[in-house]
């Protein structure tokens, strides 16, 4: 009886400190998938952890902090994916996968990219953030297609790269929004196939038209519209307002 009673009341065993934040980042992370990131209270992430709330703060030092380390690890792994996928054969398939693979991350993690959306990309102090320049390297993996592709012939290069860019995260999130509102849903194949199949129509040329000089004469038109436009009013270019951008890091 002694002997079950000592057994009874030895205490359990505590996880290294790194195990433990780590139980703590992976519980909470399922309950973002369950509840959305407004609804988590960090007693409850606590009790699922078998810990006390005391324990979550003594790691973190308010949920947002919690919810950014959540953040963090995601882009984490998924930067560590792309160092283990395999290059593809040609740029069209290359942007193909890019896409595909960043309409199928929101479908997986709605939470989490609502969190990003909403929560942190508006936050003044973003760009001072870890996970700012995580973003900004998984989005860079679009710049290096669209490189791979006007080297190689397949895109020209009239169109500068950040506008690109722009323009497929841009597609991205339009094509994704209703979505995460939990208003509708998506196609994943038939967004991938449409974004790319704009891209290529758009700015795909013939490998001895992309150096020639007047291969973006139009694009030169509007470069010098706009020169002119901006001497005739220089105060108010000055006083323009700066738009938000939510489609891209730079």
């Amino acid at each position: 009886m002694s002997n079950l009673v000592s057994i009874a009341k030895a205490p359990s065993q505590r996880l290294p400190r790194n195990e433990r934040i780590s139980k703590i980042v992976a519980v909470t992370r399922a309950m973002l998938n369950e509840m959305g990131y407004e609804n988590i209270l960090t007693l409850e992430v606590a009790q699922r952890c078998g810990v006390s709330e005391a324990t979550i703060y003594k790691y973190f030092d308010s949920k947002r902090d919690l919810l950014i380390r959540v953040a963090e690890q995601w882009f984490e792994e998924l930067l560590a994916e792309d160092q283990r996928n395999l290059k593809q054969s040609s740029a069209r398939d290359a942007l193909r996968h890019v896409v595909w693979r960043s309409l199928m991350l929101v479908r997986r993690e709605p939470a989490l990219t609502r969190f990003v959306l909403l929560d942190l990309r508006p936050d003044p102090s973003y760009r001072s953030m870890a996970v700012f320049e995580l973003n900004r390297h998984f989005t860079s993996r679009v710049t290096d297609v669209i490189k791979q592709g006007m080297k190689s012939g397949e895109l020209g290069t009239a169109v500068p790269l950040p506008l690109l860019r722009d323009m497929i995260f841009g597609c991205i999130e339009h094509q994704t929004w209703a979505f995460l509102r939990g208003e509708g849903d998506f196609s994943v194949d038939d967004a991938t196939e449409g974004i790319v199949r704009v891209i290529y129509n758009g700015v795909a040329l013939k490998a001895n038209q992309t150096s020639t000089p007047d291969a973006s004469p139009t694009i030169d038109r509007l470069e010098k519209l706009a020169d002119r436009l901006e001497k005739l009013a220089p105060a108010q270019t000055e006083k323009k307002p700066q738009r938000t951008r939510l489609t891209r890091e730079s």
